[in-house]
């Protein structure tokens, strides 16, 4: 997708109404740390849209892009390393929920992991969550040129293995860096979304 415009248009607090958004979109979850921001940056071209930080948990809100007002890229708050009270922890698990129950827009929920580390509890628990709320979640293994090539594949079974995933589950290795699999996810995101059809 050629991106000619983007804006953050809605954002969702605990209190707020998930909105009643037309157009598809396509859902973004991942522990804290995991480099969200930096792949949605990398996904619109821009440096700073979503914002990074040294400090995980950032993001504490349900954020809608819209793009190009075709569609609409949903960045969901990170979980695992905020250091935030298990209270505020629970609100975020009901916020998710609230918006996996009620959006009639959801086309997928891309989940990301960290592609040196085989999965940790938190992410085999959201991956589970996901698939019991009704989705397949396709995987993005992140922060990929941390990786020497050789170990690259050895790094994708251990993903599979310790989320448990099926053969035709689809697990993308990612780079916010070098960009390397954005054209993949792109691809995915526009054929779910049946934007560039």
């Amino acid at each position: 997708m050629v991106i000619k415009e983007v804006s953050l248009e809605t954002v969702c607090g605990i209190t707020s109404t998930i909105p009643d958004n037309q157009l598809p979109e396509i859902a973004f979850a991942g522990k804290s740390n995991v480099g969200k921001s930096s792949l949605i940056n990398a996904l619109m071209n821009r440096k700073s849209l979503a914002r990074t930080s040294s400090q995980p948990g950032k993001t504490q809100t349900i954020n809608f892009y819209n793009i190009n007002s075709a569609m609409y890229l949903v960045d969901l708050p990170g979980y695992g390393y905020a250091k935030v009270a298990e209270s505020e922890k629970l609100k975020w698990g009901k916020m998710i929920e609230n918006y996996l129950h009620k959006s009639k827009q959801l086309k997928a929920v891309f989940l990301l992991v960290d592609i040196r580390h085989t999965p940790g509890k938190n992410d085999k628990t959201m991956y589970d969550w996901i698939v019991y709320q009704g989705y397949q979640p396709i995987i993005i293994a992140t922060k990929l040129d941390k990786l020497k090539r050789s170990q690259v594949q050895k790094a994708i079974k251990e993903v599979r293995a310790g989320l448990g995933l099926k053969t035709e589950d689809i697990v993308i290795p990612f780079s916010a860096q070098t960009k390397q699999g954005r054209e993949e996810i792109w691809a995915l995101m526009d054929e779910l979304t049946g934007v560039n059809a």
